[in-house]
């Protein structure tokens, strides 16, 4: 089994191979090695892209809007790599749909990314597919990362508030339940904690 660090590495290089800067072909490696962590498959679908992207003419979105649609399909690297520098400009729109975008699978570890950056779940729709971004820790999905997707027609971006999966009073039960830890303050302890961190050197 190639570790990731191989992948990383090996990824970056065929990157810078095939026309990307060394600074995009960094980002790219990192992301692929995300892919293959989470159990997508990030350098099949690389692998792939990589045999066209010289061949056939794709689309850069340059700046991300709310909604983006092309008659030529889009770079996934280059729309992730926009989605990330324009992270703070996305989290405005809330949501934002792109139409026509080429192997969609390489697009999903910069929003994964995006997450961890905006602080938020971002949920990732796919032609109907769909994958939770956990502030790139992890990925919840009904997506089969294991084949190779060359295109999808339709992908949805929303960026989810951050919101407690459970109720005030189920809080409140389980607080109660923890203050049976809590320490009583005796006069021993006041005495030891007023003079915590003196010493007397004269």
């Amino acid at each position: 089994m190639k570790s990731y660090s191989e992948i990383d590495t090996t990824v970056k290089r065929a990157s810078k191979a095939i026309g990307f800067s060394w600074g995009d072909s960094e980002e790219i490696g990192k992301c692929i090695r995300l892919l293959e962590m989470l159990g997508i498959s990030g350098v099949r679908n690389l692998n792939s892209y990589f045999k066209v992207y010289n061949k056939q003419k794709f689309q850069n979105i340059n700046l991300i809007s709310k909604d983006n649609s092309s008659s030529i399909p889009y770079c996934p690297i280059s729309a992730g790599l926009n989605f990330l520098n324009q992270i703070s400009h996305m989290e405005e729109l809330s949501e934002i749909s792109i139409s026509n975008i080429a192997y969609p699978v390489l697009l999903i570890p910069f929003i994964s990314r995006a997450s961890y950056i905006s602080g938020k779940k971002i949920l990732l729709k796919i032609d109907g597919q769909n994958l939770l971004l956990n502030f790139n820790q992890s990925i919840y999905s009904n997506f089969s990362g294991k084949d190779v997707l060359e295109k999808s027609k339709s992908i949805n971006i929303k960026f989810l508030e951050n919101v407690n999966l459970f109720s005030e009073d189920e809080w409140k039960e389980l607080y109660k339940l923890s203050e049976d830890t809590f320490v009583e303050e005796s006069d021993e302890l006041k005495e030891v904690a007023a003079g915590a961190g003196l010493t007397d050197n004269d």
